[in-house]
């Protein structure tokens, strides 16, 4: 697991369809990492993460919601 940075990051999210999606896709993350400040953008695909976090973290939670972990996006590690 990669060690845990400040920062802010955008990553993908594939499969999310409507608002129902991006509520689950948000209490995941919310439930998983309390800590971080999220927005997750139906429109986008993406979830943005602010806080000390690893990609690994949003991947798991992301997955765990039911969806797929499409990566980081707009050149984040």
């Amino acid at each position: 697991m990669s060690t845990p940075e400040i920062h802010t990051a955008s990553y993908g999210v594939v499969g999310m369809t409507c608002h129902g999606c991006v509520r689950s896709v948000t209490n995941a993350l919310n439930r998983a990492l309390p800590h971080l400040g999220i927005n997750v953008s139906l429109a986008d695909a993406l979830v943005t993460v602010s806080g000390r976090h690893a990609p690994e973290e949003i991947a798991a939670a992301v997955e765990a919601a039911g969806f797929e972990f499409g990566g980081p996006k707009d050149g984040n590690p």
